[in-house]
C-alpha cells in the first residue's frame, strides 16, 4: 500500500499527508475526516480500508498511528452546516479542516476520491483507503472518531441504536425513525426520501408493503 507514497517521495515530497472522510453517507450526525502524516518509508503492518478492519483492530491502529504518526488532524463539519452548504461540500470543507488540523504543514496529499480546496499538490485516488498506506490511516482516526461520537449519540437518544449502525439507513435506524421520528442531529434533505417511503409503508397492506425498495 505504499506505491503512491513511493512516487511522491520519489517527487522530492516527505511530508506526505493521507486523507479520508467518514459519514458522508449517513442519515444523522457529522461528517468527520482526517489527515495523517507518516514517516517517509514507515510500514503500519495490518492497515486497510477501516471498513474492513473490525472494531479491535481499528482501536488498535488509531493508537499506533496517534503514537507513531509525525502529525495528526480532523476536521468535523455539523449537521447545520451540512445541511447549508450539502454534503460533499461539507465532507471537502471537514477534509480542508484536517489538513489546517496538522502540526505539519504537509508538501503532498494523497486524498480518497476528492479534491481538498488548499494549494498543495495533491492526488485523488479511487478507492484511495484500500490502496495508499496514508489513506488508509486516515480513514482509521475518521472512523474511530466518529464511532466514538456515535456512541456519545447513543446516550443522549439512546432508542435509536446510534452506536450500532452508527447513523446508516439500516432497517433498525428506519423503524426507530418512523417510531420517534427524527432527532435535532438527523440530516434533514437525507431523511426526506426516507420518511416519505416509511409513511406509505405503513399505509399499504401488507402484501404491498414488501414490494417497497429502502434505500
Amino acid at each position: 500500500m505504499l506505491e503512491h507514497e513511493k512516487e511522491v517521495w520519489e517527487q522530492g515530497f516527505s511530508l506526505v499527508a493521507g486523507i479520508d472522510e467518514v459519514g458522508r453517507g449517513c442519515l444523522f450526525g457529522d461528517v468527520v475526516a482526517a489527515a495523517v502524516i507518516l514517516p517517509q518509508g514507515y510500514v503500519l503492518d495490518g492497515v486497510n480500508d477501516s471498513k474492513k478492519l473490525s472494531e479491535k483492530k481499528r482501536d488498535a491502529l488509531y493508537d499506533q498511528i496517534m503514537s507513531e504518526a509525525l502529525a495528526v488532524g480532523v476536521g468535523i463539519v455539523d449537521v447545520d452546516k451540512i445541511e447549508e452548504i450539502n454534503i460533499k461540500q461539507a465532507a471537502r470543507l471537514a477534509m480542508k479542516q484536517a489538513v489546517e488540523q496538522l502540526s505539519q504543514v504537509p508538501d503532498y496529499l494523497l486524498v480518497d476520491a476528492e479534491k481538498v480546496d488548499l494549494e498543495i499538490p495533491q492526488t485523488a485516488i479511487i478507492h484511495g483507503d484500500a490502496l495508499s498506506q496514508s489513506i488508509a490511516a486516515a480513514s482509521i482516526i475518521a472512523k474511530v472518531t466518529r464511532d466514538r461520537m456515535c456512541a456519545d449519540w447513543d446516550e443522549q437518544y439512546p432508542e435509536y441504536g446510534f452506536a450500532v449502525h452508527k447513523g446508516y439507513a439500516t432497517k433498525h435506524h428506519r423503524e426507530m425513525l418512523l417510531r420517534y421520528g427524527p432527532t435535532a442531529l438527523h440530516r434533514k434533505l437525507f431523511i426526506r426520501k426516507v420518511m416519505a417511503q416509511l409513511e406509505e409503508k405503513e399505509t399499504q397492506p401488507q402484501s404491498e408493503q414488501l414490494e417497497l425498495d429502502f434505500i
